[in-house]
């Protein structure tokens, strides 16, 4: 019997490199990504590409609109911050975090993980290279799958027992790229800009933009995204 598993996927590198660990793992992969409003549009067309070359069972675009709330530069008419140095980057919650974003995420991907009966959900957050999104931490994960096991039938029934897999939580942004390129991860397919141009090209200033390139060159591995 097969073991299914939903797989949220945003066109990134994170996402994706999560993606191919669960293939790897043998699960069979029902992808979910979100039109949620966000400016940046490449992302989904990179996510449905990914999703269609790495094999994933189905992929499911969600259609929500987070712009309903704002507050964020990847909704907002807001500046995107850029050439940040570390320690900015360390220093409280940027623009670029989406009100309760992956909580949002995570309920729907609950939502189908329970009518797929499947009993694991991958999220490619990360607590070591990141912006300091409060819905990226270890703790808040472990909160959220204590709760979506109180509130499904499957859960309180005792039918199936869910776990949120977070494979990259505490990996550098060097390791990940190593995981998964050592998987065959083709990460030209992938976009991490939060402001790329009309023409796919990321900025290279943003705090994600940085990040990634920072870990390319730790992992001594060519970046093959295309800058602007």
């Amino acid at each position: 019997m097969s073991k299914k598993a939903v797989v949220l996927l945003s066109g990134g590198l994170d996402s994706t490199t999560t993606l191919a660990i669960a293939i790897d793992e043998g699960y069979d992969c029902y992808v979910m990504s979100f039109r949620y409003g966000q400016r940046n549009k490449v992302e989904l067309q990179c996510a449905e590409n990914i999703a269609k070359l790495m094999g994933g069972k189905q992929h499911n675009i969600i259609d929500i609109d987070l712009r309903t709330f704002g507050k964020s530069a990847l909704t907002d008419d807001i500046d995107v911050p850029k050439g940040r140095s570390d320690t900015e980057m360390e220093d409280g919650i940027p623009i670029t975090y989406v009100p309760a974003r992956n909580t949002i995420f995570l309920s729907y991907a609950l939502a189908w993980a329970e009518v797929l009966t499947a009993g694991t959900i991958f999220i490619g957050v990360n607590a070591i290279d990141y912006s300091g999104y409060p819905d990226c931490r270890p703790e808040y994960i472990h909160a959220y799958q204590t709760m979506a096991n109180l509130a499904t039938q499957a859960g309180v029934e005792g039918k199936t027992k869910l776990t949120i897999r977070t494979p990259l939580i505490d990996k550098t942004k060097a390791e990940i790229i190593q995981i998964g390129t050592e998987l065959g991860v083709d990460y030209s397919l992938t976009l991490s800009c939060y402001d790329p141009d009309m023409d796919s090209r990321a900025c290279g200033e943003c705090d994600s933009c940085m990040l990634r390139k920072r870990g390319f060159k730790e992992a001594g591995i060519p970046d093959p995204a295309r800058y602007r």
